[in-house]
């Protein structure tokens, strides 16, 4: 199972209550953090997201309100003695921006920092748990998207029939793989006796800023959960289009052409007070939507 919990989903400014964009995807041991606005470490203590099971952070693109929040989050992990290795994934000229900020202030992590520059659409990370992908999507300036997918065996070990046919444990792996098993005496057990087909693994799409573009639908396609920023609302397409991001119709637009199962919607600007008419106006094209509510967990 993937839960996501979203940390802030506001655009450039921080208002109506609600901070620049970060959201943590979770697993039952690990944690993966994206995007990283100000004030994102605030908020991981306000919702009870623990650091210590933070090893993967990627940024979308270099904007401020996708990574301002980014060198207070590692400086403080720092201070609070992690040893652990953090792998962040982002633009190349990111790296440099961290250098000069650790160097400015004679900081030397106490962990190993890894960067892992995106340079094209492609595999970024493998952690045997979680697969994520990169894809571009349709901004001012270089913009990714994440792809998570979850790493299943396809089969789950039955543990009364493998223990009644006396299989070793040595076998079970080759038995998660579908593979049946041979006895000493020469029998064949078929693996279906031995095995329970597993639930089918999850997935995660996370679209940072973009103008409407049809053929990011192609890259998530049939996704269990996808985000999709909602800037404006679409009696405010052309400005829209003019800034490089997405209405709430054209987002739920994107959903449909995906065959996604569910929609959350963010990223909203600042002139919008409340959120009501973006849920409205997305419903109207993608049922299954919902506003990315800081502080919610979407159980994927």
């Amino acid at each position: 199972m993937l839960a996501l919990t979203i940390l802030g989903n506001n655009s450039a400014l921080p208002a109506n209550g609600r901070n620049p964009t970060a959201q943590v995807l979770q697993t039952q041991s690990e944690a993966y953090l994206v995007d990283c606005g100000e004030g994102t470490q605030q908020q991981m203590v306000k919702y009870k997201i623990r650091t210590s099971k933070l090893a993967h952070i990627f940024i979308s693109h270099l904007h401020g309100d996708h990574y301002f929040g980014l060198i207070g989050l590692l400086t403080s992990m720092g201070l609070l003695g992690r040893t652990s290795a953090i792998h962040l994934y982002a633009a190349p000229a990111l790296q440099k921006i961290i250098h000069l900020q650790l160097d400015a202030a004679d900081t030397q992590l106490p962990y190993p920092l890894y960067f892992h520059p995106i340079l094209e659409e492609g595999i970024i990370c493998n952690d045997g748990k979680i697969t994520v992908q990169s894809f571009a999507v349709n901004h001012r300036i270089a913009c990714w998207g994440f792809l998570f997918k979850e790493i299943k065996n396809p089969r789950k070990i039955d543990p009364e029939r493998v223990k009644s046919f006396e299989v070793p444990a040595a076998y079970y792996e080759q038995l998660q793989k579908g593979h049946d098993y041979k006895t000493k005496k020469g029998d064949i057990i078929l693996n279906d006796q031995l095995t329970i087909a597993a639930t089918a693994a999850k997935s995660y799409a996370f679209c940072a800023d973009t103008k409407f573009n049809p053929a990011i639908a192609e890259k998530v396609k049939s996704v269990d959960l996808l985000y999709h920023e909602a800037t404006y609302l679409k009696d405010l397409e052309q400005r829209a289009e003019a800034r490089y991001h997405s209405t709430a119709e054209q987002a739920a637009t994107i959903a449909k052409l995906a065959n996604a199962k569910k929609l959350l919607i963010g990223h909203f600007s600042s002139k919008y007070e409340t959120l009501t008419g973006f849920l409205e106006e997305a419903k109207e094209v993608f049922e299954n939507t919902e506003i990315a509510r800081e502080g919610v967990c979407f159980k994927i």
